[in-house]
């Protein structure tokens, strides 16, 4: 039986900001750091440019295959002395534009983790206005840093979180065969 034009309820469909944030967590995926899977995705007019994970750098061998970050170590946190092998999945996405040539300025990125300062630093620099993030990572020193910089404008920052309405449907999709019949028969 037909839905009648009163009661069609469309696809449910993510926002924009959703989208972008369940493609930064697909990013983090390969993610090869075992203390915190990170993606990024840079988005310029609502396309993507470049993408990034964080983990060891590319020729180096990853902590997820060894098992830890260095050895004696149980997490690359542990010690004040040796900071994380990790290079950041904003600086890698980051990385990859400049690689392929593709400027950051005026665009957003969308990362599963609040940037470090370090990071937030480079975003800055490079042009990025807006930052999208999932997860607050913040203590109180970064949070007067990070507050400066918005403050002069410099950058916006807005926590996302995904409904789960719209987690599901993504896991959904990640799960099951797609195609136009499982749109339909899901009703979301």
């Amino acid at each position: 039986m037909e839905d009648s034009p009163e009661t069609y309820q469309p696809p449910l469909r993510p926002t924009w900001d959703e989208y972008f944030m369940m493609m930064a967590k697909l990013v983090a995926t390969r993610s090869t750091c075992l203390v915190f899977p990170v993606g990024a995705v840079i988005v310029k007019d609502r396309q993507i440019v470049a993408t990034g994970y964080n983990g060891s750098p590319s020729g180096s061998i990853h902590c997820t295959t060894q098992g830890y970050c260095y050895p004696g170590l149980s997490t690359c946190d542990a010690s004040p002395v040796l900071p994380s092998r990790a290079v950041h999945a904003e600086a890698n996405a980051i990385a990859q534009a400049a690689k392929h040539g593709i400027s950051c300025g005026g665009a957003s990125i969308y990362v599963t983790l609040e940037p470090c300062i370090s990071c937030l630093k480079l975003i800055i620099s490079t042009g990025i206005k807006e930052v999208f993030y999932e997860t607050i990572f913040n203590s109180g020193e970064k949070a007067m840093v990070r507050d400066l910089y918005i403050n002069d404008g410099l950058v916006t920052l807005k926590q996302i979180h995904l409904s789960e309405e719209i987690t599901q449907k993504g896991a959904s999709f990640l799960l099951n065969p797609t195609s136009v019949s499982t749109m339909v028969k899901g009703g979301n």
